[in-house]
C-alpha cells in the first residue's frame, strides 16, 4: 500500500493525543528526584511504587521495575542496560540555554546541541534509568 493511500484510509485506532508514557524505574527514589530536579513537574499520583507526573495532557508515570512483569506479561521487560528504546522529545524556545541549565544542574548531556539536517536543533539526555530525553527547538 503506497503512503498517500494509508494516508487517506481509515485508521484502526484514531489517536487524538497520549493520555500517558510509563518508564519503568530501577529506584523509584532516585527517578522521582531526578524528574523533580529536571522538570519540576507537580507530582499527580504517587505511592510505593509509582510516581506520575502530569505534563500538558499527558502523565509520565515512573513505575518500579519490579512491578512491570505484571503489567507487559506475557512480553518481557527489558533491563536498564538493554539499549535506548525510545526517545521522548520536548520543544524549547533555545535548545542552547536549556542544555546549559541541565549541566548546571549536574545532568550529563548525551549528544548536542547539534543542528539536524530536517530543520531543528537537538539535545538529548538520559535518565538515572537510561530512558532517553531530547530537547528540540529552532536551529541557532
Amino acid at each position: 500500500m503506497d503512503r498517500l493511500h494509508r494516508l487517506n484510509a481509515r485508521s484502526v485506532l484514531d489517536m487524538t493525543g497520549i493520555s500517558a508514557i510509563t518508564l519503568f524505574v530501577e529506584d523509584l527514589a532516585v527517578a522521582r528526584d531526578w524528574y523533580d530536579r529536571v522538570f519540576s513537574p507537580p507530582e499527580y499520583f504517587g505511592d510505593d511504587v509509582a510516581a506520575a507526573f502530569k505534563v500538558g495532557e499527558t502523565i509520565v508515570n515512573l513505575l518500579q521495575v519490579t512491578e512491570a512483569p505484571d503489567l507487559m506479561a506475557p512480553a518481557q521487560v527489558g533491563t536498564a542496560t538493554a539499549g535506548v528504546r525510545a526517545l521522548m522529545t520536548i520543544d524549547v524556545e533555545d535548545v542552547d540555554t536549556r542544555v546549559a541549565e541541565l549541566k548546571d544542574a549536574g545532568i550529563p548531556i548525551l549528544n548536542g546541541p547539534m543542528n539536524r539536517p530536517w530543520g531543528i536543533r537537538t539535545a538529548s539526555f538520559l535518565d538515572p534509568s537510561g530512558h532517553a530525553w531530547e530537547l528540540s527547538g529552532p536551529v541557532s
